[in-house]
Protein backbone atom coordinates (compact mmCIF):
# COMPACT_ATOMS: atom_id res chain seq x y z
CA UNK A 1 0.00 0.00 0.00
CA UNK A 2 1.51 3.13 -0.94
CA UNK A 3 1.98 5.51 2.32
CA UNK A 4 -0.79 8.19 2.21
CA UNK A 5 1.02 11.97 2.18
CA UNK A 6 -0.70 13.10 5.14
CA UNK A 7 -4.35 12.59 7.00
CA UNK A 8 -5.26 16.24 7.60
CA UNK A 9 -7.55 18.08 5.39
CA UNK A 10 -5.69 18.73 2.20
CA UNK A 11 -7.06 22.52 2.90
CA UNK A 12 -4.48 23.06 5.50
CA UNK A 13 -0.88 23.71 5.05
CA UNK A 14 1.29 20.94 3.55
CA UNK A 15 3.40 18.47 6.16
CA UNK A 16 7.01 19.21 6.77
CA UNK A 17 9.77 19.32 4.68
CA UNK A 18 11.60 16.73 6.89
CA UNK A 19 8.11 14.38 6.83
CA UNK A 20 8.05 15.19 3.78
CA UNK A 21 11.43 14.09 2.81
CA UNK A 22 11.06 11.04 5.20
CA UNK A 23 7.50 10.05 2.53
CA UNK A 24 9.40 10.60 -0.38
CA UNK A 25 11.74 7.74 0.57
CA UNK A 26 9.43 5.70 1.84
CA UNK A 27 7.11 6.09 -1.49
CA UNK A 28 10.93 5.23 -3.32
CA UNK A 29 11.13 2.10 -1.42
CA UNK A 30 7.40 1.15 -2.42
CA UNK A 31 7.80 1.92 -6.10
CA UNK A 32 11.16 0.08 -6.00
CA UNK A 33 9.48 -3.39 -4.41
CA UNK A 34 6.99 -2.57 -7.14
CA UNK A 35 9.01 -2.63 -9.49
CA UNK A 36 11.26 -5.95 -8.10
CA UNK A 37 9.19 -7.67 -5.89
CA UNK A 38 7.83 -11.07 -7.80
CA UNK A 39 4.53 -11.12 -5.45
CA UNK A 40 1.99 -9.52 -7.60
CA UNK A 41 -1.57 -10.34 -7.30
CA UNK A 42 -2.50 -12.07 -10.38
CA UNK A 43 -6.39 -10.87 -9.68
CA UNK A 44 -4.75 -7.21 -10.95
CA UNK A 45 -2.83 -8.48 -13.76
CA UNK A 46 -4.06 -7.05 -17.16
CA UNK A 47 -6.20 -9.70 -19.04
CA UNK A 48 -6.20 -8.52 -22.39
CA UNK A 49 -3.98 -5.56 -23.76
CA UNK A 50 -5.83 -2.32 -24.92
CA UNK A 51 -6.39 -2.69 -28.88
CA UNK A 52 -3.21 -1.12 -30.97
CA UNK A 53 -1.08 -1.00 -27.73
CA UNK A 54 2.27 -2.21 -26.85
CA UNK A 55 2.42 -4.57 -24.17
CA UNK A 56 6.26 -5.31 -23.52
CA UNK A 57 7.53 -6.56 -20.13
CA UNK A 58 7.67 -3.05 -18.93
CA UNK A 59 3.91 -2.72 -18.52
CA UNK A 60 4.44 -5.32 -15.42
CA UNK A 61 5.26 -2.00 -13.58
CA UNK A 62 1.37 -0.53 -14.95
CA UNK A 63 -0.07 -3.97 -13.16
CA UNK A 64 1.55 -2.98 -9.94
CA UNK A 65 0.94 1.22 -10.08
CA UNK A 66 -2.36 0.87 -8.51
CA UNK A 67 -2.49 -1.55 -6.32
CA UNK A 68 -3.63 -1.12 -3.02
CA UNK A 69 -4.59 -3.41 0.29
CA UNK A 70 -7.80 -3.13 0.36
CA UNK A 71 -8.63 -3.46 3.93
CA UNK A 72 -6.56 -0.61 5.10
CA UNK A 73 -8.02 2.05 2.50
CA UNK A 74 -9.67 4.43 4.99
CA UNK A 75 -13.56 4.21 5.04
CA UNK A 76 -14.32 7.98 3.83
CA UNK A 77 -13.73 6.04 0.45
CA UNK A 78 -16.59 3.80 0.76
CA UNK A 79 -19.28 5.75 -0.40
CA UNK A 80 -20.81 3.70 -3.59
CA UNK A 81 -23.89 6.61 -4.23
CA UNK A 82 -21.56 8.91 -5.48
CA UNK A 83 -20.91 8.57 -9.28
CA UNK A 84 -17.07 8.08 -10.43
CA UNK A 85 -15.77 11.37 -12.43
CA UNK A 86 -13.45 10.57 -15.68
CA UNK A 87 -12.17 13.46 -17.20
CA UNK A 88 -9.91 11.81 -20.33
CA UNK A 89 -8.22 14.99 -21.94
CA UNK A 90 -6.17 15.05 -25.38
CA UNK A 91 -3.18 17.40 -25.66
CA UNK A 92 -3.41 19.99 -28.56
CA UNK A 93 -6.54 18.03 -30.42
CA UNK A 94 -8.70 20.29 -32.78
CA UNK A 95 -12.13 20.91 -33.22
CA UNK A 96 -12.49 19.06 -36.63
CA UNK A 97 -10.26 15.96 -35.66
CA UNK A 98 -13.07 13.68 -34.51
CA UNK A 99 -15.34 11.89 -37.09
CA UNK A 100 -18.28 13.43 -34.44
CA UNK A 101 -17.20 16.60 -35.59
CA UNK A 102 -17.28 16.15 -39.50
CA UNK A 103 -13.12 14.50 -39.80
CA UNK A 104 -13.62 12.09 -43.13
CA UNK A 105 -10.25 11.07 -42.69
CA UNK A 106 -8.92 10.15 -39.28
CA UNK A 107 -10.96 7.08 -38.11
CA UNK A 108 -12.27 7.82 -34.60
CA UNK A 109 -15.34 5.20 -33.51
CA UNK A 110 -15.21 4.92 -30.23
CA UNK A 111 -15.02 8.54 -29.33
CA UNK A 112 -17.59 8.64 -32.14
CA UNK A 113 -19.78 5.89 -30.30
CA UNK A 114 -19.27 7.76 -27.31
CA UNK A 115 -20.66 11.01 -28.38
CA UNK A 116 -23.66 9.00 -29.75
CA UNK A 117 -24.27 7.40 -25.98
CA UNK A 118 -23.73 11.46 -25.12
CA UNK A 119 -24.22 14.60 -24.90
CA UNK A 120 -22.00 16.28 -27.90
CA UNK A 121 -21.42 20.16 -27.46
CA UNK A 122 -20.51 22.76 -30.20
CA UNK A 123 -19.56 25.21 -28.41
CA UNK A 124 -17.09 24.58 -25.11
CA UNK A 125 -13.98 26.17 -24.55
CA UNK A 126 -10.73 25.52 -23.47
CA UNK A 127 -9.19 27.47 -20.32
CA UNK A 128 -6.69 28.57 -22.43
CA UNK A 129 -5.04 28.28 -26.07
CA UNK A 130 -1.79 26.86 -24.46
CA UNK A 131 -0.85 23.76 -22.12
CA UNK A 132 -0.39 25.14 -18.90
CA UNK A 133 -2.64 27.64 -18.08
CA UNK A 134 -6.09 25.44 -19.55
CA UNK A 135 -5.11 23.00 -17.08
CA UNK A 136 -4.65 25.22 -14.36
CA UNK A 137 -8.28 26.86 -15.24
CA UNK A 138 -9.57 23.06 -15.27
CA UNK A 139 -8.04 22.40 -11.87
CA UNK A 140 -9.27 25.65 -10.21
CA UNK A 141 -12.12 26.51 -11.71
CA UNK A 142 -10.60 29.98 -12.18
CA UNK A 143 -10.07 31.39 -16.11
CA UNK A 144 -6.88 32.99 -17.16
CA UNK A 145 -8.18 36.16 -15.73
CA UNK A 146 -7.84 34.99 -12.26
CA UNK A 147 -6.33 31.63 -12.19
CA UNK A 148 -2.40 31.32 -10.77
CA UNK A 149 -0.79 29.91 -14.04
CA UNK A 150 -2.03 32.21 -16.80
CA UNK A 151 0.94 31.18 -19.38
CA UNK A 152 3.49 28.20 -20.46
CA UNK A 153 5.85 28.64 -17.61
CA UNK A 154 7.54 26.96 -15.30
CA UNK A 155 5.00 27.85 -12.01
CA UNK A 156 3.58 26.18 -9.30
CA UNK A 157 -0.28 25.86 -7.97
CA UNK A 158 0.31 27.33 -4.31
CA UNK A 159 -0.46 25.19 -1.37
CA UNK A 160 -3.53 26.82 -0.19
CA UNK A 161 -5.32 26.97 -3.88
CA UNK A 162 -8.39 25.20 -3.87
CA UNK A 163 -8.57 22.26 -6.91
CA UNK A 164 -10.99 19.87 -7.90
CA UNK A 165 -9.27 17.10 -6.35
CA UNK A 166 -9.27 18.80 -3.01
CA UNK A 167 -12.76 19.80 -3.46
CA UNK A 168 -13.47 16.16 -4.30
CA UNK A 169 -11.33 14.04 -1.20
CA UNK A 170 -13.93 16.04 0.96
CA UNK A 171 -16.66 14.08 -0.30
CA UNK A 172 -14.86 10.81 -0.02
CA UNK A 173 -13.47 10.34 -3.64
CA UNK A 174 -10.08 8.84 -4.22
CA UNK A 175 -8.25 11.04 -7.18
CA UNK A 176 -5.90 9.96 -9.38
CA UNK A 177 -4.02 11.96 -12.16
CA UNK A 178 -2.67 9.53 -15.13
CA UNK A 179 -0.67 11.49 -17.54
CA UNK A 180 0.53 15.15 -18.19
CA UNK A 181 0.37 17.49 -15.51
CA UNK A 182 2.42 20.40 -16.09
CA UNK A 183 1.14 22.58 -12.87
CA UNK A 184 4.67 21.58 -10.31
CA UNK A 185 7.29 19.89 -10.81
CA UNK A 186 9.11 17.46 -7.69
CA UNK A 187 9.35 19.58 -4.72
CA UNK A 188 7.07 21.88 -5.29
CA UNK A 189 3.65 23.00 -3.72
CA UNK A 190 2.06 22.44 -7.05
CA UNK A 191 2.77 17.76 -6.81
CA UNK A 192 -0.25 16.50 -7.56
CA UNK A 193 -0.28 14.70 -4.43
CA UNK A 194 -0.66 18.34 -2.44
CA UNK A 195 -3.43 19.38 -4.70
CA UNK A 196 -6.00 16.25 -3.37
CA UNK A 197 -4.83 13.67 -5.55
CA UNK A 198 -4.37 10.36 -3.80
CA UNK A 199 -2.62 8.73 -7.20
CA UNK A 200 -0.40 10.28 -9.36
CA UNK A 201 1.53 8.65 -12.55
CA UNK A 202 3.06 10.06 -15.52
CA UNK A 203 4.78 13.76 -16.23
CA UNK A 204 4.81 16.70 -13.92
CA UNK A 205 7.06 18.88 -16.70
CA UNK A 206 5.11 19.82 -19.78
CA UNK A 207 8.24 19.93 -21.74
CA UNK A 208 9.49 16.57 -20.40
CA UNK A 209 5.71 15.48 -21.50
CA UNK A 210 6.90 15.97 -25.23
CA UNK A 211 8.27 12.64 -25.36
CA UNK A 212 6.86 9.84 -26.23
CA UNK A 213 9.57 7.09 -25.02
CA UNK A 214 10.90 8.35 -21.61
CA UNK A 215 13.60 7.10 -20.36
CA UNK A 216 11.98 8.34 -16.45
CA UNK A 217 7.93 8.70 -15.01
CA UNK A 218 7.01 10.20 -11.75
CA UNK A 219 4.72 8.34 -9.40
CA UNK A 220 3.81 10.30 -6.79
CA UNK A 221 6.03 12.51 -6.74
CA UNK A 222 8.96 9.64 -6.95
CA UNK A 223 11.42 9.68 -10.24
CA UNK A 224 11.56 6.03 -11.51
CA UNK A 225 12.97 4.43 -14.68
CA UNK A 226 11.49 2.98 -17.62
CA UNK A 227 13.44 -0.04 -17.90
CA UNK A 228 12.30 -0.75 -21.65
CA UNK A 229 13.50 2.65 -23.17
CA UNK A 230 16.79 3.41 -21.49
CA UNK A 231 19.90 4.18 -23.66
CA UNK A 232 18.22 5.15 -26.37
CA UNK A 233 16.02 2.35 -26.86
CA UNK A 234 12.15 3.27 -27.85
CA UNK A 235 10.09 0.00 -26.40
CA UNK A 236 7.62 1.77 -24.49
CA UNK A 237 4.78 3.81 -25.85
CA UNK A 238 3.71 6.65 -23.18
CA UNK A 239 0.04 6.24 -24.20
CA UNK A 240 0.01 3.02 -24.26
CA UNK A 241 1.98 2.64 -20.69
CA UNK A 242 -1.16 5.60 -19.04
CA UNK A 243 -3.65 3.69 -20.85
CA UNK A 244 -2.34 0.30 -18.76
CA UNK A 245 -2.35 2.32 -15.91
CA UNK A 246 -5.68 3.86 -15.97
CA UNK A 247 -6.96 0.51 -16.29
CA UNK A 248 -5.27 -0.73 -13.48
CA UNK A 249 -7.11 2.29 -11.16
CA UNK A 250 -10.32 1.80 -12.50
CA UNK A 251 -10.20 -1.82 -11.41
CA UNK A 252 -8.31 -1.26 -7.75
CA UNK A 253 -10.76 1.67 -7.21
CA UNK A 254 -14.56 0.26 -8.23
CA UNK A 255 -15.82 -0.18 -4.94
CA UNK A 256 -15.43 3.26 -4.21
CA UNK A 257 -16.20 6.88 -5.73
CA UNK A 258 -13.49 7.91 -7.88
CA UNK A 259 -12.27 10.61 -9.68
CA UNK A 260 -9.64 9.72 -12.68
CA UNK A 261 -8.04 12.69 -14.09
CA UNK A 262 -6.16 10.77 -17.65
CA UNK A 263 -4.06 13.27 -19.07
CA UNK A 264 -3.08 12.05 -22.43
CA UNK A 265 0.09 13.83 -24.86
CA UNK A 266 -1.85 12.94 -27.79
CA UNK A 267 -1.46 14.37 -30.56
CA UNK A 268 1.17 16.93 -29.24
CA UNK A 269 4.03 17.18 -31.46
CA UNK A 270 7.88 16.20 -29.65
CA UNK A 271 9.62 19.61 -30.60
CA UNK A 272 12.51 18.25 -30.24
CA UNK A 273 12.13 15.68 -33.12
CA UNK A 274 10.74 17.92 -35.28
CA UNK A 275 14.04 20.15 -35.00
CA UNK A 276 16.06 16.95 -35.70
CA UNK A 277 14.12 15.60 -38.63
CA UNK A 278 11.12 17.32 -39.61
CA UNK A 279 8.47 15.42 -38.29
CA UNK A 280 7.92 15.70 -34.43
CA UNK A 281 5.00 13.26 -34.68
CA UNK A 282 6.26 10.39 -32.59
CA UNK A 283 3.94 6.80 -32.56
CA UNK A 284 5.12 3.55 -32.93
CA UNK A 285 3.57 2.91 -36.39
CA UNK A 286 1.66 4.75 -38.80
CA UNK A 287 -1.04 2.37 -39.70
CA UNK A 288 -3.79 1.99 -40.31
CA UNK A 289 -2.34 4.78 -42.83
CA UNK A 290 0.48 3.68 -43.76
CA UNK A 291 -0.48 3.22 -47.41
CA UNK A 292 -2.34 6.81 -48.01
CA UNK A 293 -0.76 8.78 -50.14
CA UNK A 294 0.00 11.62 -47.50
CA UNK A 295 3.29 13.53 -46.30
CA UNK A 296 4.77 11.50 -43.26
CA UNK A 297 3.82 14.13 -40.35
CA UNK A 298 0.22 13.76 -41.49
CA UNK A 299 0.11 9.54 -41.56
CA UNK A 300 1.81 10.02 -38.30
CA UNK A 301 -0.64 11.78 -36.46
CA UNK A 302 -3.43 10.61 -37.91
CA UNK A 303 -2.33 7.38 -36.43
CA UNK A 304 -1.73 9.16 -33.26
CA UNK A 305 -5.06 9.94 -32.76
CA UNK A 306 -6.85 6.41 -34.14
CA UNK A 307 -4.75 5.18 -31.27
CA UNK A 308 -5.57 7.57 -28.97
CA UNK A 309 -9.06 6.39 -30.09
CA UNK A 310 -8.45 2.99 -29.34
CA UNK A 311 -6.77 3.29 -25.80
CA UNK A 312 -9.80 5.22 -24.87
CA UNK A 313 -12.07 2.21 -26.23
CA UNK A 314 -10.32 0.19 -23.69
CA UNK A 315 -10.97 3.21 -21.04
CA UNK A 316 -14.70 2.71 -21.67
CA UNK A 317 -14.66 -1.21 -22.09
CA UNK A 318 -12.84 -1.31 -18.68
CA UNK A 319 -15.91 0.90 -16.75
CA UNK A 320 -18.22 -1.73 -18.75
CA UNK A 321 -16.41 -4.90 -17.67
CA UNK A 322 -16.70 -3.63 -13.92
CA UNK A 323 -20.27 -2.80 -14.34
CA UNK A 324 -19.55 0.63 -13.73
CA UNK A 325 -21.28 2.26 -16.47
CA UNK A 326 -24.18 3.24 -14.55
CA UNK A 327 -22.10 4.97 -11.85
CA UNK A 328 -19.76 6.68 -14.24
CA UNK A 329 -19.77 9.92 -15.72
CA UNK A 330 -16.72 10.60 -18.65
CA UNK A 331 -16.11 13.58 -19.97
CA UNK A 332 -13.71 13.80 -23.05
CA UNK A 333 -12.16 17.01 -24.38
CA UNK A 334 -9.00 19.07 -25.71
CA UNK A 335 -6.32 21.75 -23.84
CA UNK A 336 -6.55 23.70 -26.44
CA UNK A 337 -6.55 23.62 -30.49
CA UNK A 338 -4.50 22.20 -32.92
CA UNK A 339 -0.57 22.50 -33.40
CA UNK A 340 1.58 23.52 -36.57
CA UNK A 341 4.74 22.28 -34.83
CA UNK A 342 5.23 18.71 -35.97
CA UNK A 343 5.85 19.19 -39.35
CA UNK A 344 2.30 18.80 -40.09
CA UNK A 345 -0.02 21.28 -41.52
CA UNK A 346 -3.69 21.48 -39.39
CA UNK A 347 -5.61 22.77 -42.69
CA UNK A 348 -4.13 18.96 -44.17
CA UNK A 349 -7.15 17.74 -42.17
CA UNK A 350 -9.61 20.40 -41.27
CA UNK A 351 -8.36 20.22 -37.91
CA UNK A 352 -9.90 23.12 -36.94
CA UNK A 353 -12.92 22.45 -38.50
CA UNK A 354 -15.39 25.45 -39.90
CA UNK A 355 -13.01 27.23 -37.29
CA UNK A 356 -10.32 29.87 -37.42
CA UNK A 357 -7.07 29.74 -35.91
CA UNK A 358 -4.94 26.92 -33.95
CA UNK A 359 -3.12 26.89 -30.75
CA UNK A 360 -1.76 29.99 -29.66
CA UNK A 361 -4.82 32.07 -31.41
CA UNK A 362 -7.76 33.31 -29.32
CA UNK A 363 -9.89 33.12 -32.14
CA UNK A 364 -12.01 30.10 -32.15
CA UNK A 365 -9.85 27.59 -34.08
CA UNK A 366 -7.81 28.01 -30.75
CA UNK A 367 -10.04 27.60 -28.06
CA UNK A 368 -13.55 25.97 -29.34
CA UNK A 369 -12.61 22.02 -28.69
CA UNK A 370 -14.53 18.59 -29.07
CA UNK A 371 -16.78 18.12 -25.42
CA UNK A 372 -18.40 14.57 -25.06
CA UNK A 373 -19.83 13.87 -21.93
CA UNK A 374 -21.88 10.49 -21.28
CA UNK A 375 -23.27 9.14 -18.23
CA UNK A 376 -25.67 6.46 -18.40
CA UNK A 377 -29.28 7.04 -16.92
CA UNK A 378 -28.67 10.34 -16.30
CA UNK A 379 -27.13 12.08 -19.28
CA UNK A 380 -29.10 12.43 -22.41
CA UNK A 381 -27.44 9.70 -25.44
CA UNK A 382 -27.32 11.14 -28.67
CA UNK A 383 -28.13 14.83 -27.95
CA UNK A 384 -26.03 17.98 -29.66
CA UNK A 385 -25.84 20.95 -27.86
CA UNK A 386 -24.91 24.12 -28.81
CA UNK A 387 -24.82 25.73 -24.67
CA UNK A 388 -21.79 27.57 -24.14
CA UNK A 389 -19.64 26.59 -21.08
CA UNK A 390 -15.99 26.45 -20.38
CA UNK A 391 -12.91 24.46 -18.51
CA UNK A 392 -13.58 26.47 -15.41
CA UNK A 393 -17.17 24.94 -15.18
CA UNK A 394 -16.01 21.90 -14.78
CA UNK A 395 -14.56 22.02 -11.18
CA UNK A 396 -18.36 23.22 -9.95
CA UNK A 397 -20.03 20.66 -12.02
CA UNK A 398 -17.79 17.90 -10.65
CA UNK A 399 -18.45 19.68 -7.05
CA UNK A 400 -22.23 19.48 -7.65
CA UNK A 401 -22.06 15.90 -8.81
CA UNK A 402 -20.15 15.16 -5.51
CA UNK A 403 -23.42 16.69 -3.52
CA UNK A 404 -20.64 19.54 -1.99
CA UNK A 405 -21.44 23.46 -2.22
CA UNK A 406 -19.89 25.19 -5.01
CA UNK A 407 -17.43 26.93 -3.73
CA UNK A 408 -17.00 30.80 -3.25
CA UNK A 409 -14.23 32.83 -5.36
CA UNK A 410 -13.82 30.97 -8.65
CA UNK A 411 -15.76 31.46 -12.15
CA UNK A 412 -17.31 28.89 -13.01
CA UNK A 413 -20.72 27.86 -12.67
CA UNK A 414 -22.13 24.01 -12.31
CA UNK A 415 -24.24 22.98 -15.70
CA UNK A 416 -25.09 19.84 -14.38
CA UNK A 417 -28.87 21.16 -15.47
CA UNK A 418 -27.65 21.03 -18.83
CA UNK A 419 -26.34 17.74 -18.62
CA UNK A 420 -29.56 15.86 -17.13
CA UNK A 421 -31.12 18.18 -19.84
CA UNK A 422 -32.45 21.25 -18.16
CA UNK A 423 -33.06 24.07 -19.00
CA UNK A 424 -30.29 26.80 -18.29
CA UNK A 425 -29.27 29.98 -19.06
CA UNK A 426 -25.87 30.58 -19.99
CA UNK A 427 -23.03 32.63 -18.46
CA UNK A 428 -23.08 36.92 -19.72
CA UNK A 429 -19.17 36.62 -20.37
CA UNK A 430 -16.92 34.46 -21.29
CA UNK A 431 -13.24 35.75 -20.57
CA UNK A 432 -9.49 34.74 -21.71
CA UNK A 433 -6.13 36.39 -21.89
CA UNK A 434 -3.26 35.13 -23.41
CA UNK A 435 0.83 36.54 -22.86
CA UNK A 436 3.04 35.13 -25.52
CA UNK A 437 3.98 37.80 -28.08
CA UNK A 438 2.20 40.65 -26.49
CA UNK A 439 -1.06 40.11 -24.19
CA UNK A 440 -4.44 39.63 -25.84
CA UNK A 441 -7.80 39.64 -24.10
CA UNK A 442 -10.94 37.71 -25.50
CA UNK A 443 -14.75 37.29 -24.80
CA UNK A 444 -17.98 35.38 -25.60
CA UNK A 445 -20.86 37.54 -24.78
CA UNK A 446 -23.83 35.74 -26.21
CA UNK A 447 -23.34 35.15 -29.78
CA UNK A 448 -20.56 38.10 -29.95
CA UNK A 449 -16.77 37.23 -29.80
CA UNK A 450 -14.55 40.48 -29.21
CA UNK A 451 -10.56 39.97 -29.51
CA UNK A 452 -8.09 42.52 -28.62
CA UNK A 453 -4.31 42.86 -28.78
CA UNK A 454 -2.85 44.96 -26.18
CA UNK A 455 -3.15 48.69 -27.36
CA UNK A 456 -5.27 48.02 -29.78
CA UNK A 457 -9.09 48.57 -30.39
CA UNK A 458 -11.15 45.51 -29.96
CA UNK A 459 -12.08 43.47 -32.91
CA UNK A 460 -15.70 42.15 -32.85
CA UNK A 461 -17.28 38.84 -34.65
CA UNK A 462 -21.03 37.61 -34.64
CA UNK A 463 -20.26 34.03 -34.21
CA UNK A 464 -24.14 32.96 -35.03
CA UNK A 465 -23.51 34.23 -38.63
CA UNK A 466 -19.82 34.36 -38.94
CA UNK A 467 -18.77 31.26 -36.98
CA UNK A 468 -15.06 31.69 -38.95
CA UNK A 469 -14.77 35.40 -37.37
CA UNK A 470 -13.92 36.17 -41.24
CA UNK A 471 -15.92 39.91 -40.73
CA UNK A 472 -14.89 42.56 -37.87
CA UNK A 473 -18.16 44.44 -37.37
CA UNK A 474 -16.95 46.17 -34.29
CA UNK A 475 -17.51 49.78 -36.02
CA UNK A 476 -21.28 48.97 -36.58
CA UNK A 477 -21.97 48.01 -32.53
CA UNK A 478 -20.37 50.44 -30.80
CA UNK A 479 -22.24 49.69 -27.81
CA UNK A 480 -21.47 46.03 -27.63
CA UNK A 481 -17.88 47.05 -28.05
CA UNK A 482 -18.50 49.06 -24.55
CA UNK A 483 -20.06 46.88 -22.64
CA UNK A 484 -17.53 43.97 -23.70
CA UNK A 485 -14.42 47.11 -23.19
CA UNK A 486 -16.12 47.52 -19.80
CA UNK A 487 -16.03 43.88 -18.85
CA UNK A 488 -12.71 43.35 -19.82
CA UNK A 489 -11.40 46.10 -17.45
CA UNK A 490 -13.19 44.26 -14.40
CA UNK A 491 -12.61 40.99 -15.74
CA UNK A 492 -9.13 40.15 -14.28
CA UNK A 493 -6.94 40.33 -11.18
CA UNK A 494 -3.48 42.53 -12.05
CA UNK A 495 -0.63 40.23 -11.67
CA UNK A 496 3.05 41.07 -11.63
CA UNK A 497 3.56 37.60 -13.45
CA UNK A 498 1.23 37.97 -16.06
CA UNK A 499 0.78 41.49 -16.66
CA UNK A 500 -0.38 43.20 -19.77
CA UNK A 501 1.35 44.11 -22.16
CA UNK A 502 2.47 44.67 -25.74
CA UNK A 503 4.87 42.39 -27.77
CA UNK A 504 8.68 42.67 -26.35
CA UNK A 505 10.84 44.85 -29.19
CA UNK A 506 12.17 42.98 -31.75
CA UNK A 507 16.29 42.91 -31.33
CA UNK A 508 18.05 44.76 -33.87
CA UNK A 509 19.78 42.95 -36.32
CA UNK A 510 23.96 43.43 -35.59
CA UNK A 511 25.60 45.10 -38.40
CA UNK A 512 27.71 43.03 -40.71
Amino acid sequence: MRPSLSGESPLKPPISVPSLMLMRFLRFVFAIAGLLGGGLDPAFAEETPPPNVNTPEETRLAQTMMKTNRSKVPPRYFRPQLPNIVFILADDLGYGDLGSYGQKLIQTPNLDQLAADGMRFTSVYAGSTVCAPSRSVLMTGQHTGHTPIRGNAKMALGTNVVTVAKLLRSAGYVSGIIGKWGLGNEGTSGEPNRQGFDEQFGFLDQTEAHNYYPETLVRNGVRIPVQDNQRGRKSLYVADYFTSVALNFISEYKQKPFFLYLSYTTPHAHNALTKATGNGMEVPNDAPYSTNSWPQPEKNKAAMITRLDAQIGAVLQRIKDENLDSQTIIFFSSDNGPHKEGGNDPAFFQSSGPLRGIKRDLSEGGIRVPMIVRGHTRVPAGKVSGFPWAFWDFLPTAVELAGLKVPTGIDGRSVLPTLLGKEQAPAEFLYWEFHEGGSKQAVRMGDWKAIRPFGKPIELFNLKSDLGETNNVASANKDVVKKIEEYMATARTESETWPLKGPAPKKAKKKE
